[in-house]
């Protein structure tokens, strides 16, 4: 049934995921004898794949049983991707109501091959319009959903970009020193936001902030842009808790529409 041979470790992992797959679409339990035939797999090497997934958790025995049925760890991963899936689309509701509330349009952002990617917007209405998209890439150093991403990333990610100085220059603003933007790092995760003051833009400023799930684990940036007429020094700490708050309500409608979706 696997092409890939079974002495080889692409076998072993082809061999593996279909014993997960196959049992996915079963509504009963299943023996290693019969796993074996219905997979044309060897009975010992059958017996080996079972006992390595149990050994991992993503398959587990049945009470009083031979059988073996998928964990509940296989369906939180599944739940995991599922969130994030879900997660755009369920902030595009709550983006639009921060808009409303602060008048400045919201982006939501996330980290990818060491730059920041929109992957929602909600604009504001007026005409003073900001050249971001869905999908729209930028870079880290110099954007508050960039500092934030940047700021909450593994040491080895951070490291990796911090040592490509000098980094772009854009405005007389832009931070181009890796002494400088680690400063940066540490007082962003030291106040809880990022501050975009005219890095990447003349006359623009932006205020983000991290996006947590309730078990801690961070998951995307959060941010608004407007004019520095628009977003004031004063009105940073305010715009920040505004943040917080709609990130709080998106991570809280994701974990609705999951539970709805799968329980």
């Amino acid at each position: 049934m696997f092409s890939d041979s079974g002495d080889s470790p692409q076998g072993s992992i082809a061999r593996a995921l279909g014993v997960l797959e196959f049992l996915d679409t079963s509504q009963r339990g299943w023996n290693i004898s019969e796993l074996s035939r219905k997979l044309a797999v060897p009975k010992s090497t059958m017996h080996l794949i079972v006992q390595s997934l149990e050994r991992l958790g993503y398959v587990a025995r049945e009470p009083g049983s031979l059988k073996y049925t998928l964990s509940v760890k296989v369906w939180d991963l599944g739940r995991g991707l599922m969130r994030n899936v879900l997660l755009p689309d369920i902030a595009l509701t709550h983006l639009n109501e921060l808009v409303k509330r602060v008048q400045l349009t919201a982006h939501l952002a996330i980290l990818e091959h060491d730059q920041a990617v929109y992957v929602q917007k909600a604009d504001c209405l007026g005409l003073i319009k900001f050249d971001t998209y869905v999908g729209k890439r930028t870079n880290l150093h110099c954007t508050a959903v960039g500092k934030v991403l940047l700021a909450h990333s593994s040491e080895q990610r951070s490291g990796h970009v911090l040592e490509r100085e000098p980094f772009a220059r854009y405005t007389r603003h832009t931070i181009t020193s890796a002494v400088l933007l680690r400063k940066e790092l540490a007082k962003v995760r030291q106040c809880g936001y990022a501050v975009d003051d005219q890095e990447e833009e003349l006359e623009v400023r932006c205020v983000a902030v991290p996006v947590f799930r309730r078990t801690g684990e961070f998951v995307a940036a959060l941010g608004v842009t407007g004019t520095i007429g628009q977003v004031r020094p004063e009105m940073i700490e305010a715009l920040a808790e505004e943040l917080r708050e709609t990130g709080q309500n998106i991570i809280g409608g994701s974990r609705r529409v999951v539970r709805d979706r799968i329980g």
